[in-house]
């Protein structure tokens, strides 16, 4: 996990974003996962919008270290992830169906399904469909964490309250904010610079 090289422009933008917003002060993750966020929508609001918690941080890092799977609900959230394999269950052979049988929308069906064949330890990664984020909370499937960033105006905020209410190790925001990209930067966080972070910051 890692990256050997960081592209100027990057730095530049980690330079901006560092006189903007203090997080001197957060703790090595959940600082990790703030600055990426905020650099992948250039959005400093993100700063008081996150809702983040070093141990459950901390458990989906050491889980994608150790080579737990990644679910993503949708094709763009994968596309963001670039460093390693995503599964997205919504590709997956008969999702459409299966919703239909079971009179609810395809990204929901998709999570039972993922759900059933990965099993528990998996780090769930929902930036689109607030609809998939209600079916992981739902199924007992005892994840490593769930990034829960959908964006929207409907059903968005009520799932991510939702989720910070489960007990699931859980990263989510408060407002209706999110989406592909932001979801993804969260994962890349733990990937890449979250990394250097714990090196630092040994527990």
């Amino acid at each position: 996990m890692g990256r050997d090289r960081v592209h100027p422009i990057e730095v530049e933008s980690m330079r901006i974003l560092a006189s903007r917003v203090d997080l001197s002060g957060s703790a090595p993750l959940c600082r990790a996962v703030t600055e990426r966020v905020i650099h992948s929508a250039a959005d400093v609001r993100y700063a008081d919008d996150l809702v983040l918690d070093e141990s459950s941080l901390r458990r989906g890092w050491e889980a994608l270290r150790a080579g737990a799977p990644i679910v993503a609900d949708s094709r763009m959230v994968a596309a963001g992830i670039t460093s390693t394999a995503v599964e997205v269950p919504l590709s997956w052979d008969g999702v459409a169906e299966y919703a239909r049988e079971r009179g609810t929308t395809r990204s929901a069906a998709a999570i039972e399904l993922a759900a059933e064949r990965l099993g528990p330890g998996a780090v769930w990664v929902v930036g689109n469909a607030p609809t998939a984020l209600e079916a992981v909370i739902a199924r007992a499937i005892d994840p490593a964490l769930v990034v829960g960033l959908p964006v929207g105006f409907v059903g968005a905020t009520e799932s991510k309250a939702a989720l910070r209410d489960s007990g699931l190790p859980a990263a989510s925001n408060r407002s209706e904010l999110g989406g592909s990209a932001v979801a993804a930067s969260a994962v890349n966080a733990l990937l890449y610079s979250a990394s250097t972070y714990i090196e630092e910051n040994p527990s």
